[in-house]
């Protein structure tokens, strides 16, 4: 099967893409175990390790929110609520088991009901702390120490840190691979669209990482044999926000007349920015990258020195990729009730404009039944960068 991944590039991404989770149910069929989880901060590398296929469970942006409504309040972020909507529907039958990390409330919070209301064979919360100082970190470590007993009895046998060093090694070299995918991005016009890059982010997510990296290998090879097939367009845009994981957002930007060349998203370069340390417990650098170096609205940094280099501290790698590929606008895309994100919005919008680069603040639903009214919003950001 990871040939005929590889043999396909950009199509077999979009084959995933459409058809999420055929690879898992197909290999489900074939003896394999799958463990669901949610959210870019459960450690994959202990997934893997353990034997099981590593699967994110994402929501529907076409199907709408019924049976979930029965058993969560409406306020919850509604990116959780279609998820678990689409996975109380059947549509993820195959998993074996589901892993949560305390990244919000909206999951946390919620976290009995989809234990008992999925009823899987083995569920487990990681009750990750917000905070990065060495306390925190040490506790961390405790609860991924918890995780890893609790992995390995329903596993069947023990998580060796031999195991746990190959698949530190396979994911980074996955970050390492989408790291040079979006090298491609920085072109004038970009080598590979926005919805290109987001379907095949998406697939990503669906796929042991071993095949995912041969596909990521595949449409880069792919991408550069094609050469430059985009036409020039207005502007180059970047979206900021939490998880984007359909292409119809990315769709009405670069259908307004811009190219998405960049982002600060999950999945997207908030997840392969920095790598796991290989350490001689490998527990130590699987904590630090996750609590230190995943830059998400739910974790707290303390302030040290000026504002602006609070700021910088926490937003610098946006910064970084504004400069880098040439950005000429910013959309911040928060959900309704995304509380970390939310309270994030007037620091991160200071922060981008203090670049000279211009935002358009955007608040949506997980719906297409809502995305199609933000067009002439972004058609008139559009227009305004256009006039500067």
């Amino acid at each position: 099967m990871p040939g005929k991944a590889a043999a396909k590039g950009l199509a077999a991404a979009d084959r995933y893409y459409q058809d999420y989770g055929c690879q898992a149910r197909e290999l489900k069929q074939q003896g394999k175990r799958i463990m669901g989880y949610l959210c870019a901060l459960v450690p994959v590398e202990m997934l893997t390790a353990a034997g099981f296929i590593p699967f994110r469970i994402k929501g529907d942006v076409n199907e709408p929110i019924t049976k979930a409504d029965a058993e969560m309040e409406t306020i919850v972020c509604p990116l959780v609520r279609s998820a678990f909507d689409v996975s109380l529907k059947g549509k993820y039958e195959f998993l074996d088991g589901m892993v949560m990390a305390h990244a919000c409330d909206s999951l946390c919070r919620t976290y009995d009901i989809w234990k008992y209301t999925l009823n899987l064979a083995y569920s487990h919360l990681i009750n990750m702390p917000h905070s990065t100082d060495d306390l925190s970190l040490n506790f961390y470590k405790a609860l991924l120490n918890t995780f890893k007993t609790s992995l390995s009895r329903f596993a069947g046998g023990e998580i060796s840190d031999q195991s746990l060093t190959r698949a530190v090694q396979l994911y980074n070299q996955n970050r390492a691979k989408l790291r040079e995918l979006y090298e491609l991005r920085k072109a004038v016009p970009p080598l590979i669209s926005g919805s290109e890059v987001t379907k095949l982010l998406v697939a990503a997510m669906s796929l042991p990482v071993g095949e995912a990296n041969e596909l990521i290998g595949s449409v880069i090879r792919e991408v550069k044999q094609r050469g430059c097939i985009l036409a020039a367009k207005s502007a180059r845009i970047m979206v900021v926000g939490a998880q984007v994981d359909n292409v119809a957002f990315i769709d009405l930007i670069e259908d307004s007349g811009a190219w998405v060349v960049a982002d600060a998203l999950c999945p997207g370069s908030r997840e392969f920015l920095y790598d796991v340390e290989v350490t001689d417990d490998p527990i130590d650098g699987i904590a630090e990258r996750y609590l230190r170096k995943v830059y998400c609205g739910r974790t707290f940094r303390v302030r040290e020195g000026s504002y602006q280099e609070y700021l910088e501290d926490r937003f610098g790698y946006i910064g970084n990729a504004i400069k880098d590929f040439g950005v000429d606008g910013a959309v911040l895309y928060i959900y309704k009730y995304c509380d970390p994100f939310g309270f994030d919005v007037p620091e991160i919008k200071s922060y981008i404009e203090s670049k000279g680069t211009p935002v358009l603040y955007l608040e949506d639903e997980y719906s297409m039944s809502t995305i199609g009214r933000l067009r002439t919003r972004i058609q008139a950001f559009l227009e305004l960068i256009g006039s500067k």
